[in-house]
């Protein structure tokens, strides 16, 4: 259970990040499901913690949180998500983390993600 990339690098000269997640595995999003969350790594394991008293309709990410840069819906086997985010909510020389959310998945689906470095 991972991600095919754990480093994610964006130039400086970007103004917005697309992103496609797909799910290669054959179950449901109740059972199996994965997601694609943004934060700063000093603040990855508290979203994730948080995001255990979410539910799958909020996508296991706490609502509003202002930790949470950007995030994808939680989706099935065989499905496909997108998100495009602005890289103003993002800074040089900071550490970010990118990480599954569905419940036990964090400590595993995990990466990096650098911005104009």
């Amino acid at each position: 259970m991972k991600f095919d990339q754990d480093t994610i690098k964006i130039a400086a000269e970007c103004t917005h990040v697309n992103l496609t997640l797909t799910h290669t595995g054959k179950r449901s999003a109740r059972v199996m499901g994965h997601n694609w969350v943004l934060t700063k790594t000093t603040d990855m394991q508290a979203v994730a913690l948080a995001g255990l008293h979410a539910t799958l309709a909020d996508n296991y990410v706490p609502k509003a949180d202002p930790r949470v840069i950007a995030h994808t819906a939680i989706i099935g086997g065989g499905e496909r998500t997108s998100i495009t985010f602005p890289t103003n909510t993002l800074s040089k020389n900071v550490s970010y983390t990118f990480f599954c959310s569905f419940p036990g998945h964090w400590a595993l689906m995990k990466g990096t993600l650098s911005f104009g470095g």
